[in-house]
């Protein structure tokens, strides 16, 4: 087991930090001390929040007391055994065309790439969802092939559409909404990754501990599905459920 610390955020929060990097390894702890304390039930905790690097714990100190709270953790640290690809396994389209990527001919020229090159690099990886953050719903999905780490742009656009694939440093992400951005973009995906509250399925398609590939796919394609998800129709399901952890 890593060395760990509890710190508290406030008075309704604990944070449990493992370690001070972005690493699949601390991602596995977080996500099983996440797993251990949403299955215990313990009462009073409201919400568990898996980051890059840590686990924050919202709780009521009315019915849970931070030092009774702190007491729990460390009791099920105990045995806490991490595993990796617990989480769902998608195939997420993506468009590489066009207008759909206008950073792709500068991030070729910047990475001494050609434009298929950097295609087949960024949809030649398993991804792992790190966190959600940002936006709702959006997915922080490492790690990029170090062939294509760039840092960000040095000047952010204001707006991007949503659906936007960027990459950054050693992260991509799929913009679940227009925002403004200052990753390095790289294409298009039709699929919602934030489906409204009111409808089935709703929330955030991905969850921290996924896994995550992309499957280009040529402009029609693109706008057939883009068209079937503005309409609602657009049904996108895992390619492997997720697997029961050890």
């Amino acid at each position: 087991m890593p060395p760990y610390k509890v710190l508290t955020a406030g008075d309704t929060a604990l944070v449990i930090e493992f370690g001070d990097a972005v690493d699949r390894t601390l991602s596995a702890w977080v996500l099983a001390l996440a797993r251990r304390l949403d299955d215990a039930h313990v009462a009073g905790v409201i919400e568990t929040v898996p980051t890059f690097r840590s686990l924050m714990v919202y709780y009521d100190p009315i019915a849970l007391p931070a030092a009774e709270l702190i007491g729990r953790i460390e009791a099920l640290m105990d045995g806490v055994e991490p595993t990796s690809a617990t989480g769902r396994r998608w195939r997420l389209p993506v468009c590489y065309d066009g207008d759909l990527a206008p950073d792709l001919d500068d991030v070729a020229a910047r990475t001494g790439l050609t434009r298929a090159a950097v295609i087949d690099r960024h949809a030649d990886i398993t991804y792992h969802v790190y966190m959600l953050g940002f936006l709702p719903g959006l997915a922080y999905l490492g790690d990029v092939t170090p062939e294509l780490m760039l840092p960000r742009r040095d000047v952010p656009r204001i707006r991007i559409p949503a659906g936007s694939v960027g990459i950054g440093m050693a992260m991509t992400c799929i913009f679940p909404r227009e925002s403004p951005c200052g990753l390095h973009l790289l294409g298009h995906s039709p699929v919602p990754l934030w489906r409204p509250q009111n409808g089935a399925g709703a929330g955030a398609l991905l969850t921290p501990g996924d896994q995550v590939t992309f499957a280009p796919i040529p402009r029609h394609e693109h706008d057939e599905m883009a068209a079937a998800a503005a309409a609602g129709d657009l049904v996108v399901t895992p390619i492997e459920p997720a697997k029961d952890a050890a």
